[in-house]
């Protein structure tokens, strides 16, 4: 139980009690106001005088912010009780999705962290703004651009912003409006559909409750749906009337609008209803059930949509987060202070330590060390760095402490390139209902044409009371083309495909590149992790002269023990996976960019390249051609010198995959083109090509490299399939028709791509490509029961058949004509649990 006191009670305006003078000086807490980072006033951070107090900082950015605007800095309001906390002496303070948080007490501090959003109103903290001059476009329609944010003139969704989003922008509030809007409508149509269908399937509730009384309650249980609930529908069906591009949303307003109004009608005033328009127990049928049903399945649809949108900014939040939030500058004086990057300017002289990432993209000016730039190369292989190398932001220096100079800044450095490229190619997506759209833009004014024309008709040649029946033959055509049916065909058949690809490694981001991945002509696989296992492993040992293979390895792991080069730690692992024991190591010596030298059971002992051995004498002109032909393989060999003499080589490489020789095979069948891109040399990449009937080659490729490449192919006409698996892919997985990352790769590779491969594994994109073809037949199968039977159903609404046969089909069945069709749809959508992949 929390025993802190619990202020909610007090009417304090301000909240100093916790740094009056009953205090030791010793206990009191400086803060930055700007971040809310603990400051210690004596290290020599920056300070401001401020209507007579003085305000410590963690940097010099955090003090200009408050010298700007000093009065959005002094104070805060706790969440949990209301009362006002200064921030720069708040001893409780915390993050909650990006917002900071002050509390007068530790009891309001545990209350707020134990349910946040129970002290937030449910809305969460507010947005970060977006980047003044920001534009908005529409998902749906993404020529529509505008200068604020609004609803689309075509289609009426709500635009989104371009451009890179606020890394703490919180949740799409279209996102939290629509899923409100489907637990209501949902709840209300479960009922709806009890009382309206439960005599069809042996459940008389009308019966129980009385055919007036039934009526009424489904007229109280609809009108929250169809008033509030589908208010954006008819918002975006209203704009495409407007703006005379019908769509889907005209189709859903027509529809649910005339089944609701019909149905009011039918239940205020059924009188007005001739006799065969009668159904059980003499009552006019209703539809109120049609209608709250479909808004809910739209909305299913649309909270799917919109989810599967959110996750695509989590993509470039995952980058942002590869850059460090701070860096060490050294000042004229000799002296290093930590500074947020944000405030580094283009000059600057920092420090980077061993692990730590570097900060911005610069130069080495003083210091050597090995960096991981595998998010840009994708290569496992760390880099040599010496003095006026260059450096990237975001990559990790391994071992050996730097100083840079800063050279881009901001906008300019290579991993905001990256965030950037893939901003703008996951904008150029549109969704998979542009298919139901441009169907949609002939059917609407055809129903709407031959709802009119059969109203004419019976008004002019029709049976008295002819104006009746002519309202009534123009509500069946629109009841009968109501789009039930359609909003199940495309969620259904997705939301089974989904299920079923999870079971076979193939995690589905959206429904849209299930649609692209089945056109697909052409797939572009990254090397490194994706046909290779990313890690390189010791493939040769070759003994010279009378020394034994295990002997030679055996010195050469024992050597290569006290060095942390990947290439080093492949021989010590291959080492220990043949159970060769390693020896100790005196006078180790590292030379770096060539290899290392040691003392190994009372034997001198080298082991490098081809540098170190130039720089030792060694000649290996005896050993050449092996060598080339291990290189020509992708291989990189090291050569074994005992006592200044040649004793052999050893040989390193990342291996390919043992699945996936057969995964191109079966690629190649199914006629895909497979180029591979990589950040690796030029011998390397046309080696393993070679051994995989790969069709196409580009090495030595940068991220732009890709992206330009899947940029090139797609200008040519192809329909291009990207498949990564680390953080240099990540622009081309999202500038690409349809891109596949590997589940063992980075997060951020999996966020920008549509498709994951849980096991990383090529065979997975074997079985994803055949999913999507299925999935997709489905859905065009799905698609044409629904407008099949409407379309069929439409003529016979409209009273075609009366005139030879005196029948009339009423609108209770052209009700049960939509029901059918939802029927066939669902059952059709199951039969992708029984594909064979």
């Amino acid at each position: 139980m929390d025993s802190s006191p619990d202020h909610s009670h007090h009417n304090h305006t301000n909240c100093n009690h916790h740094h009056n003078d009953d205090h030791p000086a010793t206990d009191a807490v400086v803060r930055d106001p700007v971040c809310g980072m603990t400051v210690d006033p004596a290290a020599g951070k920056p300070s401001l005088q401020y209507d007579g107090q003085t305000y410590h900082f963690c940097s010099d950015g955090c003090r200009r912010k408050f010298e700007a605007m000093p009065q959005d800095y002094l104070t805060a309001k706790d969440p949990v009780c209301g009362m006002t906390v200064e921030r720069a002496s708040a001893r409780h303070f915390a993050k909650h999705s990006g917002e900071k948080f002050y509390f007068c007490s530790a009891g309001c501090k545990a209350k707020f962290e134990a349910n946040p959003a129970a002290y937030l109103d449910g809305i969460g903290p507010a947005s970060k703004p977006v980047p003044k001059g920001t534009l908005y476009t529409c998902p749906m329609h993404p020529e529509v651009i505008s200068d604020h944010p609004g609803d689309c003139p075509k289609c009426g969704m709500a635009l989104e912003p371009m451009g890179v989003p606020p890394a703490d922008e919180g949740p799409n509030p279209e996102l939290v409006d629509f899923t409100r809007r489907l637990w209501v409508s949902s709840l209300l149509s479960v009922p709806l559909l009890a009382i309206s269908m439960g005599p069809m399937v042996g459940l008389p509730l009308r019966d129980w409750i009385g055919e007036p009384e039934a009526t009424w309650i489904e007229l109280a249980l609809a009108t929250p749906v169809v008033l509030w609930a589908a208010l954006p529908f008819f918002r975006r069906a209203w704009a495409s009337l407007v703006n005379r591009s019908p769509n889907m949303w005209t189709l859903i307003g027509l529809g649910v609008g005339t089944a609701y109004l019909y149905s009011v009608v039918a239940a205020i005033a059924p009188n007005i209803f001739p006799h065969t328009f009668r159904g059980h127990g003499d009552a006019v049928p209703v539809y109120f059930e049609a209608a709250a049903v479909i808004v809910a399945l739209v909305f299913v649809g649309q909270v799917l949509e919109l989810k599967a949108r959110e996750k695509t900014g989590s993509a470039i939040r995952a980058l942002l987060d590869l850059a460090p939030k701070t860096a060490r500058r050294l000042n004229a004086d000799g002296s290093e202070v930590d500074i947020a990057v944000d405030d580094i300017q283009v000059g600057d002289h920092l420090r980077v330590r061993p692990g730590e990432r570097i900060p911005i993209d610069g130069a080495v000016v003083d210091g050597q060390s090995t960096v991981d730039e595998s998010m840009i190369t994708g290569e496992p292989i760390p880099v040599e760095k010496h003095k006026r190398d260059a450096v990237t932001g975001g990559t990790i220096n391994k071992n050996g402490s730097l100083v840079m100079i800063a050279e881009k800044i901001g906008a300019d450095t290579t991993l905001a390139r990256i965030v950037d490229l893939v901003a703008k190619a996951q904008r150029s997506r549109a969704p998979i209902q542009g298919a139901v759209d441009r169907v949609s833009a002939i059917f609407v004014p055809a129903v709407v044409a031959a709802a009119v024309i059969a109203f004419i008709a019976w008004t002019v040649v029709g049976p008295e009371p002819r104006m009746a029946h002519a309202l009534l033959a123009a509500v069946a055509v629109l009841i009968i083309a109501c789009p039930c049916a359609l909003g199940l065909a495309t969620p259904m058949s997705i939301m089974i495909a989904t299920g079923r690809g999870a079971h076979e490694g193939v995690l589905i981001k959206d429904a849209e590149a299930l649609e692209r991945f089945a056109r697909v002509d052409t797939l572009i696989v990254d090397k490194t992790g994706t046909l290779t296992e990313g890690k390189p492993r010791l493939t040769d040992v070759v003994a010279l002269g009378s020394i034994e293979d295990t002997r030679l390895l055996k010195l050469a792991a024992s050597l290569e023990r006290g060095s942390e080069h990947p290439l080093a730690e492949a021989i010590v692992s291959g080492a220990q996976e043949g159970g060769v024991d390693m020896s100790d190591v005196s006078d180790f010596e590292s030379r770096t960019g060539k290899g290392v030298v040691g003392n190994v059971d009372n034997a001198t002992v080298a082991l490098g390249n081809a540098a170190m051995m130039e720089d030792l004498g060694i000649d290996v002109v005896i050993v050449a051609e092996q060598v080339r032909s291990l290189r020509d393989g992708g291989k990189t060999v090291m050569f074994v010198v005992i006592d200044n003499e040649l004793a052999g080589f050893v040989a390193v490489a990342d291996r390919i995959k043992q699945t996936t020789a057969a995964a191109i095979k079966a690629l190649h069948e199914q006629g895909l083109k497979i180029i591979m891109a990589t950040g690796d040399n030029e011998r390397t990449a046309r080696a393993v090509a070679k051994s995989l009937g790969i069709d196409e080659v580009r090495a030595d490729i940068l991220p732009e490299g890709k992206k330009d490449l899947v940029d090139e192919l797609r200008a040519n006409g192809a329909t291009v399939a990207m498949a990564g698996d680390g953080v240099n892919d990540a622009p081309a997985l999202a500038a690409a028709d349809v891109g596949i990352a590997m589940g063992t790769g980075a997060d951020v590779a999996m966020e920008s791509a549509g498709l994951t491969l849980v096991k990383g594994d090529l065979n997975g994109i074997v079985r994803a490509r055949r999913l999507a073809t299925e999935t997709m037949r489905n859905i065009r199968q799905n698609l044409g029961f629904a407008f099949g039977y409407n379309a069929l159903g439409v003529p016979l609404a409209a009273g075609v058949l009366y005139p030879v046969f005196g029948l009339l089909l009423s609108p209770m069945i052209a009700a049960a004509a939509m029901s059918l069709s939802s029927v066939s749809v669902i059952s059709n959508a199951l039969r992708l649990r029984l594909i064979k992949l």
